[in-house]
């Protein structure tokens, strides 16, 4: 197989992202995806940091740019600073990202940027301590905004990730305008989702991104174009503001069509759509360390993927929770 060669689906959409799951397990209580906290259910180990090796290296004969390290909470593996060296050192990967919750922030940030880290993406969902410690179980704010802080001083390109829901909606964004007056992060709110836990939750929660969308055009925000490896958000930028926002709105028209990432869980299943009905297991294939045989199995079943999520008609999939393969 030739090197970077691109991957497409029948719908002829291109793949250049991979979201990495790294361990399902969080340490966070979130009112939408853990509120009784981390439920242990695995039955197989996490791949390895050779086994994501090989999965790294597959998808960038396949064409893969962009490689985010996810969880549940990535951070509570102590080999995470090695994955981020083998994603960063594998040929065709021109950025390496991780998605955290920001619990260790600062004690790990410069051992993540030696490593390699170019990107990180935090959850933050209220700026305020104590609604914080309510929607998480922790009360860590402060420590997270520090490491944030420190990350922006090494130059990694920051974002922060915001669930938006309903009950005070408005004050929140707000409190997040201030901020990024002086801020340099993109803060991307994401339109919560059901999942097969959360029904209840999402019935009384969910309020639609479009809204706050609109609402930040007619105050100036204006559009910038999408990069192809880029993450599924529409980013804005304003003149009076040091930061971005970005809207991640998985219920819009035609979201799907711009879709360019595939998902493979810390057990080693490839996840065509965060919403499948179930992973396709290539752990077999992973464990002999034969990256052209990986490649050749993810394009055999790229064919599979739908046109949609079909959230819009209540489906959830196999997702029970956004921990198991990173959200």
């Amino acid at each position: 197989m030739k090197q970077n060669e691109t991957l497409e689906d029948g719908h002829g959409r291109r793949f250049y992202y991979l979201r990495l799951s790294v361990t399902d397990v969080c340490n966070f209580r979130c009112d939408y995806c853990l509120p009784d906290g981390y439920q242990a259910t695995r039955k197989a180990p996490d791949l390895s940091v050779a086994e994501a090796g090989t999965v790294m290296r597959a998808f960038a004969m396949l064409g893969t740019r962009k490689v985010r390290l996810s969880g549940g909470e990535p951070s509570l593996r102590k080999d995470l600073p090695e994955l981020i060296q083998a994603a960063s050192a594998t040929p065709g990967i021109q950025r390496v990202a991780v998605t955290s919750n920001g619990y260790r922030l600062p004690s790990v940030i410069d051992t993540w940027h030696r490593s390699g880290l170019h990107q990180l993406n935090i959850s933050i969902d209220s700026l305020d301590n104590a609604e914080f410690a309510h929607i998480t179980g922790h009360d860590c704010l402060p420590k997270i905004r520090t490491g944030i802080d420190r990350a922006l001083e090494l130059g990694i390109q920051t974002k922060v990730n915001a669930v938006l829901l309903s009950d005070g909606a408005q004050a929140r964004l707000h409190q997040f305008l201030d901020w990024l007056k002086t801020t340099p992060v993109t803060l991307r709110f994401i339109e919560l989702m059901q999942t097969g836990d959360n029904r209840d939750y999402f019935a009384s929660n969910h309020v639609r991104g479009s809204d706050i969308e609109q609402q930040l055009i007619e105050s100036g925000w204006q559009l910038l174009p999408r990069a192809l490896d880029a993450g599924p958000a529409r980013e804005y930028v304003h003149p009076d503001y040091a930061g971005r926002i970005g809207l991640i709105t998985p219920y819009s028209k035609d979201f799907c069509n711009s879709c360019n990432r595939l998902r493979i869980s810390a057990q080693g299943k490839l996840h065509l759509c965060l919403f499948s009905d179930a992973g396709l297991d290539l752990r077999e294939t992973i464990r002999t360390g034969d990256a052209d045989a990986l490649a050749e199995k993810v394009r055999a079943l790229i064919g599979n993927k739908e046109v949609s999520h079909y959230l819009q008609q209540g489906n959830t999939g196999g997702t029970q929770n956004l921990s198991i393969i990173g959200g």
